[in-house]
């Protein structure tokens, strides 16, 4: 049986956003697996929490969630024959 495993990092704990993480991916077919706390230095509350899930590969059904992309490291270069943007300098204009 291969399992397949499933991280979700919360930075804000609380009873509301662990109860939502849980939902959401035992509603996809995830089983939960634990809950582990990060706590905070000179606090009684965690700072993160990460919760686990696994799942039956061959049983599990086609996953919802789309592929991850990481974002880009730089913006898009617009094309030669773009119109450059239209900059307006307040500093440009004569005063009278």
């Amino acid at each position: 049986m291969a399992i397949q495993f499933k991280f979700v990092e919360l930075s804000i704990v609380t009873d509301e956003t662990i109860e939502e993480c849980v939902n959401e991916w035992v509603g996809k077919g995830w089983q939960l697996e634990g809950i582990r706390f990060a706590m905070a230095e000179h606090s009684k509350r965690p700072a993160m929490a990460f919760v686990s899930f696994t799942r039956d590969v061959r049983s599990a059904v086609a996953d919802t969630e789309a592929p991850r992309r990481p974002p880009p490291l730089l913006r898009p270069v617009p094309p030669a024959d773009a119109d450059p943007p239209h900059v307006i300098r307040a500093w440009d204009d004569e005063v009278e």
